[in-house]
């Protein structure tokens, strides 16, 4: 019994390899919230900026763009040159990058420091999610699908938190300062991650190959769909606040339907996931693309109150989808998954920065209220081509089971 005892035990390596393991996942997943938080903060800011800097939509919209085009574009490249780097290397410079431009933004250079700064944070964000996924993934192997779901949720939780307390400050500081004290705290995480970003490659030799040659055709659908459903989420959330503002509420208020808007992103990770198994990828992604479609429309013509009961919904429907298709990536390569996700990405960052400024060319040129009907449009959009996307996703099930078999 002693014997059987000591044998069911972990060893040392094991209990080392789990704390390793625990470290890594809470700093690539601190990381991810302060990221993601610093670039969904952003949209309240822009009604101040509007005014400040006397921005047409469009103009304001290629503003934003300067941040989150910088990050798609410049993601693979990045996780090309740091892929020798050490994950805490990665993390912390990515995140010093990210802080030091909000500070270039918040000193009075005027438009030009403005943009400078976004650009250089956005070169900070480009590094943190292709390295903090990988770390993630090399530190769990084979059992990294449930830790990239904790990381990909800490994800939202920073765009509902971050956002929301901004937009609480904004009334009290001036934006400039308040640009300052996210810096601040960009700062704090790199120094909190010295003891929790390992200082050498993480690698457990685990990790899953993918089988080549399924989905064949597939892929670029499914890549349409992903900068379809992004471009819709962005235009939704370019207009945002000016919604709430038009609807008589204040910045204050502006942040708190940011914050019930990512909440419900978040919430959507796990009901999407959820409703994807029962009804799969053709089926969930038609009720969310829908659904979104008709609560863009309502949130339109219905009072502050009822659009902030609706918000949470909206958020799920809205952001949930994305879930369903990131999971579909690996069943739809053809054998490069890792090559297959960042194209993925580049393409949905990079519909995330030039479609809110086709609808912010269109608010200009009619109304916020036909930019925001055309976002919905855009949702709906999506349902023929996810009915085309069938076939192919019967493929790859029909090439599974037949590998399993053999």
């Amino acid at each position: 019994m002693r014997t059987a005892y000591c044998e069911d035990r972990p060893t040392t390596t094991e209990r080392n390899r789990r704390t390793l393991q625990r470290r890594s996942l809470v700093g690539a997943s601190l990381t991810h919230a302060l990221h993601d938080g610093y670039t969904d903060a952003l949209y309240a800011f822009l009604p101040i900026w509007q005014a400040h800097f006397t921005l047409s939509y469009a103009a304001l919209a290629v503003v934003r763009a300067l941040y989150y085009g910088t990050m798609g574009v410049l993601q693979v490249p990045a996780d090309h040159a740091l892929r020798s780097a050490s994950p805490r290397t990665a993390l912390i410079l990515s995140t010093i990058l990210a802080a030091a431009g909000l500070a270039i933004m918040a000193l009075p250079f005027g438009f030009t420091g403005l943009c400078v700064g976004l650009v250089v944070a956005g070169i900070g964000s480009s590094i943190q999610h292709p390295r903090g996924s990988m770390l993630v993934t090399d530190s769990f192997g084979k059992a990294a699908r449930g830790p990239l779901g904790m990381y990909n949720f800490a994800g939202d939780l920073g765009k509902a938190v971050l956002p929301a307390l901004v937009a609480l400050l904004l009334p009290i500081f001036a934006w400039r300062p308040v640009l300052g004290m996210m810096a601040a705290l960009g700062i704090a995480m790199s120094i909190a991650l010295i003891p929790l970003a390992p200082a050498a490659r993480v690698n457990i030799n685990a990790t899953v190959k993918a089988a080549a040659g399924h989905g064949r055709g597939g892929f670029g659908i499914l890549t349409a769909i992903g900068a379809l459903d992004t471009a819709t989420r962005m235009g939704y959330l370019l207009f945002l606040p000016f919604l709430v503002h038009e609807q008589s509420g204040g910045s204050p208020t502006v942040g708190i339907a940011l914050g019930l808007l990512f909440i419900g992103g978040a919430l959507g990770k796990a009901t999407c996931g959820w409703l994807g198994e029962r009804l799969g990828v053709v089926g969930s992604v038609m009720v969310t693309e829908a659904a979104t479609a008709m609560l863009i429309v309502t949130t339109l013509f219905t009072p502050l109150t009822t659009t902030l009961m609706l918000l949470p919904l909206l958020g799920i429907v809205l952001n949930g989808t994305s879930s369903v298709l990131y999971g579909t990536v690996p069943e739809l390569s053809d054998g490069d998954t890792g090559r297959a996700f960042a194209i993925f990405y580049t393409s949905v960052i990079g519909s995330g920065g030039i479609a809110p400024i086709l609808y912010g060319m269109l608010a200009d040129h009619s109304s916020r209220t036909i930019a925001l009907l055309a976002s919905a449009a855009t949702a709906a959009l999506i349902i023929p081509p996810v009915l085309v996307l069938r076939p192919h996703l019967r493929v790859s099930s029909a090439a599974d089971s037949g590998e399993s078999s053999a």
